[in-house]
């Protein structure tokens, strides 16, 4: 019986012994391999070292006399080091050159390659340097600061060249690898996932970036994404991070408009982008019920630029565009680009929801052109919408010279009591446009909006102040 129990107890210890390998084995057939795509495509990927030649003053101030201090004083160092040999006010500035290293991709075999705009900005020397080892002196054929994107040119002939891919089919969840040079170590590989698509960052308001958790470092930018197919899906530009190295958060060009940027750089040498000529902001849950959407989406506009094409498709404040030709907008940032990628001179179609009813617009899009103290009058009367928490002021000619507000209308809010208005984050300063979706031009228009509020909901208001023109969602109270 005991040999029984004991056979019976080997056979259950293999049994599970072999789930367990196999459980294994099947786990490291789903990881892919990447080193075959990793074989075909190093060859295609160069380092970018780039010298600049600067000028620069004494770090303290010129005027500093080296203190006189005894022969063979450990300080007489220190000071050397700061304030150079000649410390004093007869010290020239210091010239130096000042390198950088990045990475890039040859997109063609006479030569082209890709890389940021940042990595070779202001160079006056860029060198590039292939897997074979062979050096050559690049020129810039175009760069965008937009988009973070330059074509440089080298002379060279029987290449290797990537394959470009598309962004349109990448997917969250996707493995991708990155090839570039980090801190200067040539053609380092890094892999991960696709984390988030169409990423708006600060300041970086036409690029839809594409998140990934691939380790990205000093020297990897203007390097390429692949996917698992060997396409280069977007171009590796930059991290978020407290530190200055990799934290998991990276961010890619995508691809698709990389490669517009570059062919309007090769064709025209510069880079054309579509302007609708509106302020927007998101929708949130408490303006979407304002305005009787059942879930927050779109892009809020908020103001109409003058002599502009969406003033002169009838586009107005308060208008939520839905969807852009056919693309429904579940943020504002996606409007920027899809317009930023439009084609200059040619119609858009927009679903736009005004007072509650869905409606079609077609505006011609244009071309987007370069880098495109609040004491009012104590002596008027002040109208106080008690129910709000705030005391408005005509918006006379005095107080828009004095707060810089040329050809804005509305009222002036004057002051700012514990309230609806304050908890709506409205200051002393601005200026009210249009409450619950009615325009005020005065005090009395005002007035007479706010009796007609309703209690206990939520409304959007339209200000202006010195950042520009945004709706907020205030509550009105009950009583």
């Amino acid at each position: 019986m005991k040999a029984l129990l004991f056979k019976n107890s080997i056979i259950s210890l293999a049994m599970t012994t072999l789930l367990l390998l196999s459980s294994t084995l099947v786990q490291a057939k789903s990881l892919p391999d990447f080193t075959e795509l990793v074989e075909a495509n190093t060859p295609s990927v160069v380092n970018i070292s780039t010298k600049q030649h600067k000028t620069t003053q004494n770090r303290f101030n010129r005027e500093f006399q080296m203190p006189e201090l005894p022969e063979g004083s450990p300080f007489n160092e220190f000071f050397r080091h700061f304030f150079g040999e000649g410390a004093g006010p007869q010290q020239e500035p210091r010239e130096y050159d000042a390198r950088s290293l990045g990475s890039g991709f040859i997109i063609s075999d006479d030569g082209y390659i890709m890389t940021n705009f940042h990595v070779v900005n202001e160079a006056d020397e860029i060198l590039v340097r292939l897997s074979d080892r062979r050096e050559f002196l690049a020129k810039v054929i175009g760069m965008d600061k937009t988009s973070d994107v330059a074509l440089l040119k080298i002379d060279a002939k029987d290449l290797p060249v990537v394959k470009i891919g598309t962004t349109n089919k990448l997917k969250v969840g996707e493995w991708v690898l990155a090839i570039g040079s980090p801190f200067g170590f040539d053609h380092s590989v890094t892999a991960g996932i696709v984390s988030a698509k169409g990423r708006s960052l600060p300041n970086e308001n036409y690029v839809p970036f594409i998140q990934t958790d691939v380790a990205i470092n000093p020297g990897n930018s203007g390097g390429p994404l692949f996917n698992l197919d060997g396409e280069v899906v977007g171009i590796n530009s930059q991290i978020y991070s407290r530190t200055g190295g990799f934290m998991g958060l990276s961010f890619a060009i995508p691809i698709d408009l990389a490669m517009n940027v570059v062919d309007q750089l090769r064709s025209s040498g510069h880079v054309s982008r579509g302007w609708l000529g509106v302020m927007i902001q998101d929708v949130t849950r408490e303006l979407a019920e304002s305005f009787g959407m059942k879930h927050p989406y779109g892009a809020l506009v908020a103001r109409v630029m003058p002599d502009s094409p969406s003033e002169k498709a009838g586009l107005e404040p308060g208008d939520v565009i839905l969807k852009y030709n056919g693309t429904k907008l579940e943020s504002s940032s996606m409007l920027q680009h899809l317009v930023g990628a439009s084609r200059i001179d040619k119609p858009a179609e927009l679903e736009i929801l005004r007072n509650g009813d869905k409606k079609t617009l077609f505006v011609n899009i244009g071309e987007l052109k370069g880098d495109m103290a609040q004491d009012a009058s104590q002596d008027q009367p002040k109208q106080n919408a008690a129910s709000l928490g705030i005391n408005v002021v005509e918006l006379t000619n005095d107080i828009r010279e004095q707060n810089k507000l040329e050809g804005v209308k509305g009222v002036f809010v004057e002051s700012v009591l514990p309230g609806a208005a304050k908890n709506a984050g409205i200051e002393a300063g601005d200026v009210i446009q249009m409450i619950n979706r009615v325009r005020v031009a005065n005090v009395k228009e005002f007035m007479a909006a706010v009796k007609d509020l309703p209690k206990g909901g939520n409304i959007a208001v339209l200000i202006h102040r010195a950042t520009g023109s945004r709706f907020i969602a205030l509550h009105v109270p009950q009583e």
